[in-house]
């Protein structure tokens, strides 16, 4: 089972996902060639999110590599990236089961009324099987590993329920759309307490200025094609040693600046195509649901949070928090990660956190600083855990992307920066049978309530 599962998930999201999406449509009564069609947009929606993140990993890697060199930035934790994530969740024995695992317990919390979210992102299931592959390794008993899998599981799609409908009145067609996506939920408390305080202060409601006030207010300097060109210029002046290397880099550095503003400016078209593929196939998911399920109406179709990436908020904040999180990855005392690989994922921070900022920028940067500073020690604390996890896969499975070079530990920000990854790993691996019972009560209350307060919806409905 690890073996097929290790070549299906070989073939990567490019090539996954439209096989499953086209797959699925067939299932759900779409004709074939449109079913096929939808499966092909979302490929061509991965294939150029990866060109895309692509173009700004290896554009950023050798600047800041230099940058690095030149300031002393020398750190003990390896930045292995998304990718080296997703092959050491699924390559393990926790990963070869974690999607019909998964899928079964969201058929039990459907009839269960505990959850109102059908999750279809089959690609993104690597994040509960990270955490399960990283418990595994650390205890060596693979039912703790699926325990914590599905413990992740139950509460991101409880955490869906709760914030689909601030999601879908912020986002434009997003209806009966959730993000069952522990990376992106996990951020949702820190947003909440974070924006809370913020609205505390006198004056600050005055501040409140979103992406579209920025155009509005600073014109071509308020575009994230802007703020790109800029941020990219930026940072290949900062790679430059003296002034001669600066002069003579001149070509490089406005290069630079370029790519970064193409990234800016493409992601949001990347990310239509996203829409217009699956929105077939939520639209057909729901109506047979609905069909099948008493008061099924306003189930939620769980989706990939590559759908609303490419919001102007998002892309302005993410470009500014890449030169802070260098900054704050060095200043801060006892942390030993430099986000480098990561720096693609940042973009994901923010999908659920928006509609509680109303996409008011600052709000929203102050966040994404306030979660940065904790993920980075979190990343910190699990990386023995993480690296033990990545030589095993390494070892079975000679999979390069997950080597890690010699004298480092290994590390990655997305999801090991997550509070839901942490705290159930320190649950379960330091508090062993309280730290289960705690978990276990905490999810079950949550899904308890979650019931409650479905059925209150639909009897109001």
């Amino acid at each position: 089972m690890e073996q097929v599962f290790s070549y299906i998930i070989g073939l990567g999201a490019a090539v996954m996902m439209p096989i499953l999406f086209t797959i699925l449509g067939v299932c759900i009564g779409i004709k074939f060639g449109k079913a096929l069609k939808s499966g092909l947009l979302v490929g061509v929606g991965f294939v150029g999110l990866s060109v895309i993140t692509g173009l700004l990993t290896s554009s950023l890697g050798d600047p800041l590599k230099k940058v690095t060199e030149i300031y002393g930035l020398s750190l003990g934790i390896f930045d292995m990236g998304w990718p080296a994530a997703a092959s050491v969740a699924y390559n393990t024995s926790v990963g070869a089961f974690i999607i019909p695992v998964c899928l079964a317990v969201n058929i039990v919390m459907l009839l269960t009324k505990t959850t109102k979210t059908v999750n279809i992102d089959l690609w993104n299931y690597w994040h509960f099987a990270f955490i399960g592959a990283v418990i595994y390794f650390a205890t060596d008993n693979i039912w703790w590993g699926f325990f914590a899998a599905v413990i992740c599981y139950i509460i991101t799609l409880v955490m869906a329920d709760l914030t689909c409908k601030q999601f879908q009145g912020y986002y434009e067609k997003m209806d009966g759309i959730s993000i069952p996506q522990p990376f992106c939920q996990g951020f949702v408390p820190f947003a909440l307490v974070v924006n809370k305080v913020l609205d505390m202060i006198p004056g600050f409601d005055k501040l409140n200025i979103d992406a579209e006030g920025m155009k509005k207010k600073f014109g071509i300097m308020g575009e994230p094609l802007f703020l790109g060109v800029v941020v990219g210029c930026g940072i290949g002046a900062l790679a430059c040693k003296d002034g001669k290397e600066l002069v003579d880099g001149i070509p490089a550095i406005l290069g630079l600046g370029i790519k970064m503003g193409a990234v800016m400016e493409l992601i949001p078209r990347i990310t239509a195509l996203f829409i217009e593929g699956l929105r077939p196939i939520s639209d057909a998911t729901r109506e047979l649901i609905a069909k099948k399920f008493k008061n099924a109406s306003g189930l939620n179709i769980g989706m990939s949070p590559a759908l609303v990436i490419g919001h102007p908020t998002t892309l302005v904040v993410s470009l500014l928090l890449i030169p802070v999180a260098l900054f704050l990855s060095v200043v801060l005392p006892g942390n030993q990660f430099l986000p480098l690989a990561s720096l693609a994922g940042m973009f994901y921070l923010f999908p659920a956190v928006l509609p509680i900022t109303k996409g008011n920028v600052l709000k929203t940067f102050i966040i994404g600083l306030v979660v940065l500073v904790i993920g980075l020690y979190f990343v910190t604390d699990l990386a023995p855990f993480f690296t033990q996890a990545a030589q095993d896969v390494y070892v079975k499975t000679g999979d390069a992307a997950v080597k890690i070079p010699e004298g480092f530990q290994g590390g990655a920000l997305d999801f090991a920066s997550s509070i839901f990854s942490w705290v159930i790993f320190y649950a379960i691996y330091n508090m062993k049978l309280v730290g289960t019972g705690i978990l276990v009560i905490f999810t079950l209350g949550l899904a308890i309530f979650n019931r409650r307060r479905i059925i209150k919806e639909s009897r109001q409905n």
